[in-house]
């Protein structure tokens, strides 16, 4: 995924042209932060033992090019997965390098895990956003804001349902982080047909067949996540633009694992 300033604009192809990296898990190198001890026992704490790797993400939020799109508005995780109970899905992310408020730290808001799953869309934003950054439709919130400043190797765990996101990256430099969400594999797929979360499926299959000729169509079968029937599906091969991403020169590889006071993580899971 690219950037929507940066895309419009000349760039050179490579690591500055890419701002996140989806879905790595057929990567071994990314793929081995995914089952770092130092993780899954956290992981374990609110999935129980059955654990699948649900969405795996690379962020290399670049310097922000003057119309402030390098921000990401206050959402919720679960309005991208269609599958419950929340509670037994969590997210960990990692902070590849010291990130603060200066390149864009993450903004989260505790306790409102507590709440429902808002409606979401694309903020009405001068700038414009990119895609499939979606946010809170008519965000209010009367919670307070939390900055999370970490060091190298901070790991922090939170709830999908926690309304969270990040500003701008006002450095010269790229912040780049690293996450994963778990889920149980007891969970199970709801159908999101009629609400937002349908919007999102649409997007995605939009791209898919955009970028990559691909028709993708899926079943609905509200059993396990394991048991989900795919239509249609063609992996396409890797292109220039991803081995880029999947070596060790992009990545400094790997971080070393810390995790945040407890309290900070009890303040964005409980």
């Amino acid at each position: 995924m690219r950037d929507v300033t940066i895309a419009k604009s000349e760039f050179v192809p490579d690591q500055r042209a890419v701002s996140k990296l989806q879905d790595f898990q057929e990567d071994p190198e990314l793929f081995r932060y995914c089952k770092l001890p130092q993780i899954l026992k956290y992981v374990e704490c609110f999935t129980g033992p059955n654990i699948m790797a649900m969405h795996t993400m690379l962020i290399n939020k670049p310097p922000d090019a003057g119309k402030k799109t390098s921000r990401h508005p206050m959402h919720q995780d679960l309005h991208y997965f269609p599958f419950r109970p929340a509670d037994r899905i969590v997210c960990a992310w990692t902070a590849m390098e010291n990130v603060d408020r200066n390149n864009g730290c993450l903004v989260v808001q505790p306790g409102t895990h507590k709440e429902t799953l808002k409606e979401h869309d694309y903020p009405e934003w001068e700038g414009g956003v990119n895609k499939m950054y979606h946010g809170i439709r008519d965000y209010r919130s009367h919670h307070p804001r939390l900055h999370l400043v970490m060091e190298k190797g901070d790991t922090v765990f939170f709830h999908p349902l926690l309304i969270h996101g990040s500003g701008m990256n006002k450095t010269q430099g790229f912040r780049k982080a690293i996450s994963c969400h778990y889920a149980s594999a007891d969970c199970y797929y709801i159908d999101v047909t009629g609400t937002t979360q349908e919007n999102i499926g649409n997007e995605i299959k939009e791209l898919a067949l955009q970028k990559y000729d691909l028709d993708i169509k899926f079943q609905f079968n509200p059993s396990c996540l394991h048991n989900l029937t795919c239509l249609s599906f063609t992996i396409p091969q890797p292109s220039a633009q991803y081995s880029l991403l999947s070596a060790k020169a992009f990545l400094s590889w790997p971080p070393a694992i810390k995790l945040l006071p407890d309290e900070l993580c009890i303040a964005s899971l409980i």
